[in-house]
């Protein structure tokens, strides 16, 4: 049975943002229980990074945008025929939910930024060797403490990014449903079209085939460019079929 592997590719600044802090979450929850050094300064290193992101722009308000959006297209849904109302309306419902939910908690990461062990750790992650220790002695006994303590105090670190995560899982679920993958064939390793108000290309590729894309592109037109896998020795096959979304 052939292995089919997916790739994304963000069409605008906010979906990049988005896919990446989804990228950095899910990475976090398989990174727990923190039994080691070694996944306890992955773990950090992660929040850290995670900080950094929510630290350029507002992400609350991009989030909350698009909420609203993704509210108003399931409006437009009750004036077409045989759609299950029941469905539309239980959807419309979760996101307000989710709205309120992401309104009226704190600022975001804000309670991870204050945390004295996490901002002391963050400091010296970009020094090589930083947390050893004799550097952080303080993250040292920390690690000696009992398993159960703290899985207690990163169950109260991940919980504060709960508004954040369900909200952003339900946004990135209906736009990837919005999509469905269609059949494209790329000719010589190239393919391009236009991508009218999409937010994320998805392209399926067989594992066999040992090619990835490269894809350029914005909100209205994208290009993707079909690259081997071994640089040396691979080819790109004249006609390649491949399935894509924009989404």
């Amino acid at each position: 049975m052939s292995t089919v592997v997916l790739f994304e590719h963000p069409l605008n600044e906010k979906m990049r943002t988005w896919l990446r802090v989804e990228f950095l979450i899910n990475q976090l929850l398989e990174s727990v229980p923190l039994s080691n050094t070694t996944s306890a300064l992955n773990f950090f290193r992660l929040i850290g990074e995670l900080l950094d992101i929510f630290e350029r722009g507002d992400m609350r308000t991009e989030l909350l945008k698009e909420l609203e959006r993704q509210q108003l297209k399931l409006r437009a849904w009750a004036d077409v025929p045989g759609v299950d109302m029941t469905l539309v309306d239980s959807l419309r419902d979760t996101l307000k939910m989710q709205s309120t939910q992401l309104m009226h908690a704190p600022r975001m990461g804000q309670q991870l930024r204050e945390n004295r062990l996490i901002g002391l750790v963050r400091q010296r992650l970009s020094i090589p060797g930083g947390c050893c220790s004799f550097d952080l002695p303080s993250l040292h006994i920390w690690l000696h403490q009992p398993q159960e303590i703290r899985n207690s105090q990163v169950d109260d670190w991940l919980e504060t990014l709960v508004p954040l995560r369900s909200s952003l899982a339900m946004i990135l679920d209906l736009i990837r449903q919005s999509g469905a993958f269609r059949h494209q064939t790329s000719l010589n390793g190239f393919y391009q079209d236009n991508a009218e108000g999409a937010d994320l290309l998805r392209l399926q590729l067989l594992l066999e085939d040992s090619l990835y894309p490269q894809v350029s592109g914005h909100k209205s037109r994208y290009a993707i460019r079909f690259m081997p896998f071994d640089a040396e020795r691979g080819e790109v096959p004249a006609r390649l079929d491949f399935q894509l979304a924009c989404c």
